[in-house]
């Protein structure tokens, strides 16, 4: 397998640090917009980075993407930008003719009228729109790869397949203790992706409605995650689970809510109010005359790079996914969860919690196609495959799963 990763950030930089310790790859190419960063990326594998090798890319260019998939022969793009460039680059891989994962799906639109009762443009669908071209391709692109959504739906398919007869929920629930030292507010995550998924109207998944909206941080309640973390207030918040579980997973209802916290919600809605989470570009006067820029950006600038903060965090990171319904006809209800402690991913990885977490997946994902384990053509969510070989290999990476009864 040679493989082009796009986006040699926090999250790209731990998927080199994973994929570095196994075999199943030949040659991995770090692109980024800015060189520096993927040489840093590839330099700091010292001796275990002779199977990659640095680029620069522009995520946005598709003939770009697409040479530099040629050039190199590789045959499957991985996207860790941020979800801005999941088009380009998921049209880039099929004229490429490579295989595509990425870790958040194609961006939302709420609806014109009633954005907080009706779905307008739903996560994904632009590129579902897609996927009868990528089948008839030969081609698979493989969505929402990540943690969450990646983990949290190959939990729904193994509880699907082998906890219950039949699920009457499907709850991801997202949760940690993480605090950074020296910092009032410094997000552990991506904040523009944070801002976009807190902000829309988030989704919500009935058997017998279909999808719906409501507000932001709306149906809040406290749940109590596992290995000392401990209760935290979860709310609604927009993510890709509720778009993908359904489309392979019996279940009456599906949902997805975040542990943020009340400060966290707070600083959210101040930020809504001020416009400060606009992503249109407003004027602004410049030393050189009047220049354009995007709020949204300018908020991710004046905080650190979450990457950075690894050594000044303390605590847990855990994601899971809660299920409801029936076994044998009695009732059951379970927790599936991965916790990972900033401790062990700083001394093990040198990367903080959630970048590691959310980076080890794809690369399980990568392992499982290399070896033929998953298999598929066209747009598929991780629950379009069977869970035991990715829980199983995810365990062999050193970072075993739980599951408890509720």
């Amino acid at each position: 397998m040679r493989v082009l990763l796009v986006g040699a950030g926090g999250v790209g930089t731990a998927v080199t640090r994973i994929a570095a310790r196994r075999p199943f790859f030949e040659l991995m190419v770090v692109a980024d917009y800015d060189p520096a960063r993927a040489e840093a990326a590839v330099a700091a594998l010292g001796a275990d980075g002779d199977r990659f090798r640095a680029e620069r890319v522009d995520a946005g260019d598709e003939a770009q993407v697409a040479a530099l998939l040629e050039q190199h022969g590789c045959d499957v793009l991985l996207n860790a930008t941020d979800p801005r460039f999941v088009m380009p680059l998921f049209r880039a891989a099929r004229a490429g003719g490579a295989a595509y994962l990425d870790m958040a799906m194609s961006l939302s639109r709420p609806h014109g009228e009633r954005p907080y009762e009706e779905c307008g443009v739903k996560l994904g669908d632009e590129q579902f729109a897609q996927a009868a071209a990528w089948e008839e391709a030969g081609l698979l692109a493989l969505v929402g790869m990540g943690v969450e959504p990646g983990l949290s739906d190959v939990f729904a398919r193994y509880a699907a397949d082998e906890l219950f007869d039949e699920i009457e929920e499907i709850g991801v629930r997202d949760g940690a203790d993480l605090t950074v030292d020296g910092y009032d507010f410094a997000p552990s995550f991506n904040i523009w992706t944070t801002i976009e998924e807190c902000l829309n109207p988030p989704v919500v998944y009935e058997k017998d409605r279909g999808w719906f909206t409501t507000e932001p941080f709306s149906e809040p309640e406290v749940f109590d995650f596992p290995e000392g973390i401990g209760p935290v207030e979860c709310v609604n918040v927009e993510h890709e689970e509720v778009l993908l579980v359904p489309r392979w997973v019996d279940a009456r209802r599906v949902t997805f809510k975040y542990g943020l916290g009340r400060e966290f919600t707070d600083t959210l809605r101040t930020l809504h109010l001020l416009g400060l989470d606009r992503t249109e570009p407003v004027t602004v006067p410049g030393p050189d005359g009047p220049v354009k820029v995007s709020p949204r950006d300018v908020v991710a600038a004046c905080l650190p790079d979450p990457a950075t903060l690894g050594d000044r965090m303390r605590g847990k990171t855990c994601a899971g996914t809660w299920v409801r319904g029936t076994k044998d006809g009695a009732p059951r209800e379970v927790y599936l969860y991965h916790v990972v402690d900033n401790q062990w991913s700083m001394s093990e990885y040198g990367c903080q919690a959630v970048v590691w977490q959310t980076a080890v997946n794809p690369v399980v994902a990568l392992e499982l196609l290399a070896a033929g384990a998953w298999s598929g053509a066209g747009v598929l969510g991780p629950e379009a495959f069977p869970a035991g070989p990715f829980l199983d290999l995810l365990t062999a990476y050193g970072s075993p799963w739980g599951l408890r009864e509720q």
